[in-house]
């Protein structure tokens, strides 16, 4: 898993890349961990090459989700694959996470 981020303005894109699993569900807490995430009002999840993703990396975003709720901070998946997509379905997470097709949906959720 390579995780990049891309910052502009009060938004980080963060790009995942490859398989989301226990080993490296870890990367990701530590990123969504850093005290430094919280200035910024909106993270967009591109997900365009996230393969696979476990309960462990589902996890890791539902335990950050309140946190970023009450500060504001808008969490938005685009470009989810729709075999990555299914598992968010299937646990109802759909229905807790904001997902949508791509970047320009997400900036455009993210700024309403």
């Amino acid at each position: 898993m390579k995780i990049t981020q891309d910052i502009k303005d009060s938004t980080i894109i963060m790009t995942l890349d490859g398989e989301l699993d226990a080993s490296s569900s870890v990367i990701l807490d530590e990123e969504l961990s850093d005290p430094e995430i919280m200035k910024y009002s909106k993270i967009l999840v591109d997900c365009r090459n996230l393969n696979y993703i476990s309960s462990a990396g589902l996890g890791v975003f539902i335990s950050h989700l309140q946190r970023f709720e009450d500060a504001q901070i808008k969490l938005i998946f685009f470009n989810m694959q729709d075999k990555v997509r299914n598992v968010f379905e299937i646990l109802g997470l759909d229905l807790l996470m904001t997902i949508v097709t791509n970047y320009e949906e997400a900036i455009t959720i993210a700024d309403e």
